[in-house]
């Protein structure tokens, strides 16, 4: 009895799976190499492949856009780094164009087919944007005290101003020079300090040297006037009775008055313009009668001399703090602690030897 099921594959070719198609199944592999070779069959090797070829993706325009705009930007910012354009890159401009480039790039990362393109320009942003490169910049200029680059010529001509902004050259050249009111500086406190000796017996300690340092224009530099400090000269007598206080004052007035000085104003008290919690601050106490300090100020206005006479009492320090201070003065100068001591200090003095170059630079400022 023949097996129907069977007789299905090994009869015809009734019921046999289909033979594969010219060149074989994509993919398909031989096992038995040898074998082919003996019965004369192709080897894999030489058998026909079929390759499929990828697709590349399109590049996203969003992401390029976002690339070339942040690099775009790094680049400008290095050329005005290299040109020392520090002040330019604040400026509103550049500071929306990065806001611009920074939504390009934020909408790049949004995107799917952007990311990747997104994701570098990212990279290029945060390391050259106003912030960083800015910094360098201002670095750079610190350490090489090189500011010239971020100025405009107009810029570089107002800070070559030898005067001073606001104030009127008429009065800077028709008032004393820095000479002149040193000389009348030094025979007034010369006077103060013969008069009072006569009458008191004190002796002078001097402390420090004259000071003399540039003022600035106003417009970034320095001008050719000077503020003059002189040294100061302390009793090396304590003054602690507040009616010998005044009485010493008193007749560092008359002095005053016969050089031409106001009359004293008197600073340690709330009537000189200050709240009594300033005074006391400042003085030791609101109640005169108790503070460790008494400031006195006469001057020659509108001329430049300013007097300074101040006398300094620790016995009206309770608390010791302001002994510490006058220990720290008494180190850094060698003053006495305590006593009456005399200072002049003058501003926007011009001397007597730069009169002559203050006038020629001044024709180039018609409009100051």
């Amino acid at each position: 009895m023949v097996d129907e099921q069977r007789s299905r594959y090994v009869g015809g070719s009734e019921g046999a799976p289909p033979l594969p198609p010219p060149g074989g199944y994509q993919g398909a592999r031989r096992a038995g190499t040898a074998l082919d070779a003996a019965a004369g069959l192709p080897t894999a090797a030489a058998s026909v492949t079929h390759t499929v070829e990828k697709t590349k993706e399109p590049v996203s325009t969003l992401g390029l856009i976002a690339l070339l705009a942040a690099a775009l930007f790094a680049v400008t910012l290095l050329i005005l780094l290299i040109g020392r354009g520090t002040d330019a890159m604040y400026g509103v401009s550049l500071l929306v164009v990065q806001l611009i480039v920074a939504g390009v790039v934020i909408a790049a990362l949004i995107s799917p087919k952007g990311r990747r393109l997104g994701t570098i320009g990212l990279v290029v942003a945060l390391l050259f944007n106003v912030a960083t490169v800015g910094a360098i910049g201002t670095v750079q200029a610190a350490a090489t005290h090189d500011y010239d680059g971020t100025k405009s010529e107009a810029q570089k001509h107002e800070e070559a101003y030898p005067g001073i902004r606001g104030v009127a050259n008429y009065d800077i050249l028709s008032q004393p020079s820095l000479e002149e009111t040193q000389a009348q500086g030094d025979a007034l406190m010369a006077d103060i300090r013969t008069r009072l000796s006569d009458r008191f017996g004190y002796t002078w300690v001097k402390a420090g040297e004259a000071d003399i340092s540039p003022e600035r224009n106003g417009y970034g530099g320095e001008s050719m006037l000077s503020k003059y400090t002189s040294p100061t000269w302390t009793t090396a007598e304590p003054i602690q009775d507040n009616a010998r206080k005044r009485e010493v004052l008193a007749v560092a007035e008359e002095v005053l008055l016969e050089h031409g000085l106001f009359g004293f104003a008197v600073l340690n008290t709330a009537d000189s313009g200050i709240s009594a919690d300033m005074v006391a601050k400042l003085y030791g106490s609101a109640d005169v009668e108790k503070q460790h300090t008494w400031e006195w100020y006469s001057d020659t206005y509108p001329e430049p001399l300013r007097f300074y006479a101040n006398v300094y009492d620790l016995s009206k320090d309770p608390t010791g703090e302001f002994r510490v201070q006058r220990e720290a003065e008494h180190a850094q100068t060698g003053e006495p602690l305590e006593g009456l001591q005399l200072m002049i200090y003058a501003r926007q003095l011009l001397s007597e030897d730069d009169r002559a170059e203050f006038e020629q630079r001044l024709e180039e400022y018609p409009d100051f």
